[in-house]
């Protein structure tokens, strides 16, 4: 199993994700959710809900919101803030516990792209939206985000005639291009799919660079030796050039299409 396909991992990190990538995060989501209209009227649902970064904006919006993962302690977190607007499940996007054509809008921000079937994430997604509503999806560009996307570009310069793509999703390399993003929405169910763009910096607070918990889940820093992995690290830190916070500029790709 790979270490982001994992749930017991993602409930171990489930803390550190909250105070890192959530705010991180958060941008995209509050973007994504800008998309379309959202009333008190709205049932929503959130497929792979992490901490809630788009759940929790939809329900302070107004809207009824259901907040899904595999994970029990990313779900937990969401329902901790106490909404009465905003029911958490652990719930497998790729079989989800619930009846068709269900909610106004579904969902899923940098969620789907990591599943090991997420062609079914996608189409599950489709399932349970209503005719006429919408379905919305975040994803990165092909080569990854934020610390993934920092190791990467490390690892390219440190290792050049090393291929460190395998360690992506395949979800995340393959819907990371606009043309296929498309594609597969329409081929999930969706129709008249539109994709913007959005880059944000992710912020690495040099401070706070604990390797195993900021490259953890990646497979490519599982794979390096202790010796490379220290010289990651030490370009890492060459990079940041002494300041405490290293910007990491992410691009994410925001789908939002239609049920027929």
């Amino acid at each position: 199993m790979r270490r982001m396909n994992d749930p017991d991992r993602w409930n171990e990190m489930a803390k550190h994700y909250e105070e890192t990538a959530h705010p991180f995060t958060a941008p995209f989501a509050e973007a994504a959710l800008a998309r379309i209209e959202v009333t008190p009227q709205t049932r929503l649902l959130d497929v792979a809900t992490g901490t809630g970064a788009l759940a929790l904006a939809a329900a302070w919006a107004g809207a009824q919101v259901l907040a899904t993962d595999f994970s029990a302690g990313m779900v937990a977190r969401v329902t901790a803030h106490g909404l009465p607007n905003l029911e958490g499940r652990t719930m497998d996007g790729q079989a989800l516990d619930l009846p068709d054509a269900s909610f106004d809008a579904v969902f899923s921000i940098f969620g789907v792209m990591m599943f090991p079937d997420w062609r079914k994430g996608l189409s599950e997604m489709a399932r349970v939206t209503r005719p006429g509503g919408h379905g919305v999806v975040a994803t990165w560009q092909s080569e990854g985000a934020a610390t993934h996307l920092l190791l990467s570009q490390v690892v390219r310069t440190l290792f050049p005639d090393r291929d460190w793509r395998s360690g992506l999703p395949e979800g995340l390399t393959y819907l990371g291009n606009p043309e296929r993003l498309a594609a597969e929405m329409v081929a999930a169910g969706y129709a008249g799919p539109n994709i913007e763009t959005m880059t944000h910096d992710y912020l690495l607070r040099m401070t706070d660079l604990v390797p195993e918990t900021q490259f953890g889940l990646s497979e490519d820093w599982a794979a390096l030796g202790a010796v490379d992995q220290k010289a990651v690290i030490d370009e890492v830190y060459r990079r940041a050039g002494g300041r405490e916070v290293l910007p990491v500029p992410s691009t994410a790709l925001i789908a939002v299409a239609t049920r027929p």
